[in-house]
């Protein structure tokens, strides 16, 4: 078990990509604070993971919430002893957010709150917690749109990913020389009820972005998280603020 020992605390793991590594990350043997602010979601997380050789325990937060967030980590570490990887997953993707020019300031602030100072917040309490074992490793959840840009534009989300990218490069430098390693993934589009709910039930849309990629389909929550595995484990031991782009080849694609 690649994960053996390890805690770590996984927001936005009530349902998608967090769901499933909270899942797979019990399975490869660590104890896991799966954190959402739908706490039942975050419950039935726990209920699959039933019966893994790890344990999962749901905690209910809103990350755009510090005292939440606080009370969030230091239940973990009561729980559990020690915090070693904190996977920062939880994000949104509203349908009212497009370009700057008709965007409301609510979803704008929104987006950023929960994909931004979300992080701000679980870093703010989780890193001094992962110094005391003098090793960890943060895990954010960007996204390939931060590269590149699009003829349908989502600006804030897009602006916030672009936000993790760059506040992952500087934890990179500031703690790795401590012992904590940082890294950011940028999923391809992935299906998930944050995809599927709204931006894929068109099915010309659906068709125009799978015609983008060059493996003919979207992404799986298992795609992401098999690399969330490596970095939360001591094989990445010497990755430390890389941009790991996971999406199919879509951002290599010209035409």
């Amino acid at each position: 078990m690649r994960l053996q020992g390890k805690v770590c605390f996984i927001t936005g793991a009530g349902s998608g990509m967090g769901r499933v590594a909270a899942i797979r990350f019990a399975r490869e043997g660590a104890r896991v604070a799966a954190v959402d602010v739908d706490g039942p979601a975050a419950e039935e997380t726990a209920r699959l993971a039933d019966g893994a050789p790890g344990e999962v325990l749901p905690i209910r937060c809103d990350v755009t919430k510090e005292a939440e967030v606080a009370a969030a980590i230091r239940t973990t570490v009561d729980r559990f002893g020690r915090l070693d990887v904190l996977y920062n997953n939880a994000g949104v993707m509203l349908e009212q957010d497009r370009s700057v020019i008709d965007t409301e300031e609510a979803v704008w602030d929104k987006t950023l709150a929960v994909n931004v100072k979300g992080i701000f917040f679980c870093c703010k309490y989780g890193i001094p917690e992962m110094l005391k074992n003098g090793r960890g490793s943060i895990i954010n959840i960007a996204s390939f749109v931060a590269l590149l840009g699009c003829s349908v534009p989502q600006d804030a989300y897009t602006a916030s990913k672009g936000a993790v990218i760059s506040l992952t490069k500087s934890l990179a430098v500031q703690f790795a020389p401590r012992g904590v390693r940082a890294n950011a993934i940028c999923p391809g589009p992935i299906e998930t009820p944050l995809l599927t709910e709204w931006l894929l039930r068109d099915e010309e849309a659906r068709r125009v972005r799978l015609s983008r990629n060059p493996t003919g389909r979207f992404g799986r929550p298992e795609d992401i998280v098999n690399m969330a595995v490596f970095l939360a484990s001591d094989e990445s031991e010497w990755t430390n603020g890389a941009v790991i782009v996971i999406d199919g080849g879509i951002t290599s694609n010209y035409f």
